[in-house]
């Protein structure tokens, strides 16, 4: 699976992106899709994730309320909905896939995309 992300960008903190993870064909249906994170001088952490059949979500305690993940079966591709963006929530973000379901305690994923950045100005 080959995976394009984009929609990162600058915004004021209170402000709302929209990242998207375009894959390269249709995801295996046992795949889940998702969002990690690394900023500068931290670890890559878990963001969201879903699953490619039954759209099961989970997110991050830090994102729960305010990022919504979704997924547009026609277009093989994942959204990322960031609302009430706040400044710590500025890093790169990756989209990834793997086989099962995707947590923050779940094996790293074995796809990547490149990173997208995303900055939250105070």
């Amino acid at each position: 699976v080959q995976l394009q992300a984009s929609g990162g960008g600058l915004v004021q903190a209170g402000g709302s992106l929209r990242l998207s993870c375009a894959a390269n064909g249709r995801p295996r249906s046992s795949y889940s899709i998702g969002w990690f994170r690394q900023a500068p001088g931290k670890e890559r952490e878990f963001v969201s994730a879903i699953t490619w059949t039954d759209g099961y979500t989970n997110y991050a305690d830090s994102v729960k309320g305010r990022f919504t993940i979704s997924r547009d079966s026609a277009k093989n591709t994942v959204y990322l909905q960031m609302n009430t963006l706040k400044p710590e929530d500025t890093a790169v973000y990756y989209c990834a896939a793997r086989a099962g379901v995707m947590t923050a305690t779940t094996a790293l994923p074995n796809y990547w995309g490149q990173g997208t950045q995303v900055t939250v100005s105070s």
